[in-house]
């Protein structure tokens, strides 16, 4: 049962989100192959809301508070990618939102796919702002369905040898109360902020 959607809040979506993971990794057993060093997942840039965006910043000012050397290597390498990808990035470089036109989208399909994530620790292969991550990496790995005509969308490392009904298995319900868009809403409203970015952008100084 969900709290009343006014107490509704960013830490509920993500123990639902998390919770469904842990039913999904359950019932999955050997077959998620996710593991921590496993970066692929890791690799190539992705679009965020603005619920993503306010959770990984928060993430980032309590990580400057308690941890300040790791903050300050996210800080350098979120510069480093910042660098790397301004001259191509299909959207506005001053608020750093992405265009949502058709050409953009195209662009974007193509922009940053080898990019590791400025979040990725590449000594240890681990997220340095694992508990404020993205709903993405939150729920890649299971299968998610993406859309009655896309089916189920699995990570190519996982499920090898599974059958089709096997898969189907495991599916991951992400979020079936909408819960995300009801607070992704609000929070629009609230900051008059709309429209995506990337992790990069979103941490950007």
């Amino acid at each position: 049962m969900l709290p009343c959607q006014q107490n509704l809040s960013d830490q509920h979506l993500v123990q639902i989100v998390d919770d469904a993971l842990s039913d999904a990794a359950r019932r999955s057993g050997a077959w998620l192959a996710c593991r921590p060093g496993c970066t692929q997942c890791c690799h190539g840039t992705f679009a965020i809301n603005q619920l993503d965006a306010q959770r990984l910043r928060l993430g980032m000012s309590n990580l400057e508070v308690h941890d300040p050397a790791r903050a300050a290597r996210i800080r350098a390498r979120v510069a480093d990618s910042l660098a790397r990808l301004s001259a191509g990035f299909p959207g506005d470089l001053k608020t750093g939102l992405l265009h949502e036109t058709e050409e953009a989208q195209r662009k974007f399909e193509d922009f940053g796919n080898e990019e590791p994530c400025p979040l990725l620790d590449p000594d240890s292969g681990l997220c340095d702002l694992y508990a404020a991550r993205p709903m993405t990496c939150r729920i890649f790995g299971p299968p998610v369905r993406s859309g009655e005509e896309n089916g189920l969308g699995v990570c190519e490392l996982c499920y090898r040898g599974a059958s089709a009904e096997q898969i189907a298995f495991c599916e991951m319900v992400v979020d079936p109360a909408n819960v995300e868009d009801l607070l992704l809403e609000k929070l629009e409203k609230l900051t008059g902020l709309h429209g995506r970015t990337i992790v990069a952008f979103c941490l950007r100084p």
